[in-house]
């Protein structure tokens, strides 16, 4: 008979970060849970760890115990401790965590064999660290502005999750669970991931490339094919804006009904609903990243740092300038 640590099949650290995501860090955990229960065995062992070894507070004010500290997890780099995968789990505020022991650890992990994966926003911890450059990743959509304007060279996507060289990252809430249901899958067969499915009241496991947000006509309440085209034309291209010419060219309408369109569908211009939504990416940028307003300006097809103020306080009640120094606020208070 196997022996109990032959039957391991990977020992997981699930490092806490401040004000991480209990939603991506249950669903990660609770699939390793169920298959254990379902094969009657310990094939899945995990442990969690946070800077010193004190508890962590989630997003949601939630304090959890952790097992080992970092000093302890860099001490378990061989031997039977040593875990065959790390995750480090992340949310909210993640661009004020900036540890250098912390990517000194995954950085050794990593080339040690380890593969290390980051949940929610855990990219952002591990792009870093420096193990993102030219690689493949996924991270929440909210963050993805900032992540990718902060880290050019890594290759993110608002895929659910991705993996990459031995590098596993996803983009938070439920996308964890199909990620590790997907990594049991490959330990197993289909019988335990069905079964695992049906135990989580789960009807599929969704691909990695399945979008992460609702699709526009069911986020925006609108079924017209060319409104959604048009929309999606417009998301697409949002650092140089199409000018209506080129957007009716594309559709295949005229000008004016594409006004009447959007006025019908939307209860506004297209030029107005362009604007909004390069306001609403310059608002992700300005809070996630440290980029100069100027940048920000340029990033979200404004030709000047005036005009974009001007147009952001119309929005939002205050100016650029004033909406980072509240996050600034928010994060020192945090």
């Amino acid at each position: 008979m196997a022996s109990t640590q032959s039957r391991i099949k990977r020992s997981i650290v699930f490092f806490l970060v401040p004000d991480f995501s209990m939603l991506a860090f249950s669903t990660a955990i609770e699939p390793l849970r169920i298959a254990n229960r379902m094969l009657g065995y310990e094939c899945y062992r995990w442990r969690l760890a946070s800077t010193e070894g004190q508890p962590v507070c989630a997003s949601n004010g939630v304090e959890v115990a952790v097992n080992t500290s970092l000093a302890d997890e860099r001490r378990h780099m061989t031997g039977e401790m040593k875990p065959s995968m790390v995750f480090v789990c992340a949310g909210v505020n993640v661009e004020k965590f900036n540890n250098k022991t912390v990517n000194a650890w995954l950085r050794e992990e990593y080339h040690r064999g380890i593969a290390v994966g980051g949940l929610c926003t855990g990219a952002h911890v591990l792009a870093s660290a420096g193990l993102l450059s030219g690689k493949r990743c996924a991270i929440h959509w909210e963050n993805l502005p900032g992540f990718a304007e902060a880290f050019p060279k890594a290759d993110v996507y608002a895929d659910l999750y991705e993996v990459d060289s031995n590098l596993y990252t996803c983009a938070g809430g439920t996308a964890a669970l199909d990620m590790m249901i997907n990594l049991i899958g490959e330990d197993h067969d289909d019988t335990l991931v069905n079964r695992i499915c049906e135990q989580a009241l789960t009807d599929r496991v969704r691909s990695p490339h399945d979008r992460q947000r609702l699709p526009l006509r069911a986020r925006l309440g609108v079924q017209n094919s060319k409104i959604l085209s048009i929309i999606e034309l417009m998301e697409a291209n949002l650092s140089e804006p199409l000018s209506l010419i080129e957007i009716a060219r594309y559709a295949g309408l005229s000008r004016r009904q594409i006004e009447r369109l959007f006025r019908h569908e939307m209860g506004r211009s297209p030029a107005r609903y362009y604007l909004e939504i390069r306001l609403d990416r310059a608002r992700h940028l300005l809070v996630q990243s440290t980029m100069p307003v100027v940048e920000v300006a340029v990033a979200c097809g404004f030709v000047s740092a005036s005009h974009f103020s001007k147009c952001y306080r119309e929005l939002y009640g205050r100016s650029p300038q004033q909406e980072r120094a509240d996050r600034k606020l928010l994060l020192n208070a945090a």
